[in-house]
């Protein structure tokens, strides 16, 4: 049975076949473009859109009725190409992967990495509107230059 991108259920037959769709075409993606000496000037990343916590959701003596629940607060993502430094693992959860315990990265500094990379300053994409100042990445956002080269 396959439902689908999602792992609230399943999840041993959805993960095993996700990680087959996803993990082989996005090396190659990389390999191609370092080959052809276009990964310095071009950024992959390659994320969900949340986070997934390690325990179990649903009955666990039922096969395919068992998966893993959103989790907002911590995710993964990769990043290769345009500076990023290769191979580098920055931030650290707790033990259930439930809460950043080391070098945390939010939404804002991760588009304010991006936009460095892209030789733009995030802060001067900043404009005013009903007294307050707007931007990409709200009024927040940090250069993460721990995984830059």
């Amino acid at each position: 049975m396959h439902s689908g991108w999602d792992q609230h259920s399943n999840i041993s037959y959805q993960l095993e076949n996700q990680c087959r769709d996803t993990d082989q075409p996005s090396a190659a993606l990389v390999r191609d473009l370092q080959q052809r000496g276009l990964l310095d000037d071009t950024i992959v990343i390659w994320c969900g859109e949340f986070g997934r916590t390690v325990f179990v959701q649903g009955d666990i003596n039922n096969a395919n009725g068992h998966g893993r629940d959103h989790l907002g607060s911590c995710y993964s993502l990769w990043v290769a190409g345009g500076g990023f430094k290769g191979g580098t693992v920055y931030g650290e959860t707790d033990d259930y992967s439930y809460n950043v315990v080391k070098d945390p990265v939010d939404g804002h500094d991760l588009c304010a990495t991006i936009l460095h990379q892209l030789g733009i300053d995030h802060e001067r994409l900043t404009y005013r509107y009903q007294g307050r100042d707007f931007r990409l990445t709200d009024v927040s956002g940090q250069v993460v230059k721990g995984v830059l080269t």
